[in-house]
């Protein structure tokens, strides 16, 4: 039987509820993109947002939700 991982309290145990900015290095097909955590690069999606090679984005799950103003 598989369990659900259930959220307690004010936090999620899955994505702790926090947002991570993030520079994006490369735009990819799919609206997708290789950003640099500081620790490494990753690939999350920008389809909710409007952005750039150097902008820096807020993560959070994979998904860029917002342009941190340069």
């Amino acid at each position: 039987m598989n369990e659900v991982p259930a959220c307690y309290g004010e936090v999620c145990i899955t994505c702790s509820d926090q947002a991570i900015p993030v520079r994006i290095v490369e735009l990819l097909p799919d609206d997708l993109a290789l950003v640099d955590t500081g620790q490494s690069l990753e690939h999350v999606s920008i389809a909710l947002v409007t952005a750039e090679v150097g902008d820096t984005v807020l993560v959070h799950a994979k998904e860029a939700i917002a342009v941190v103003p340069g």
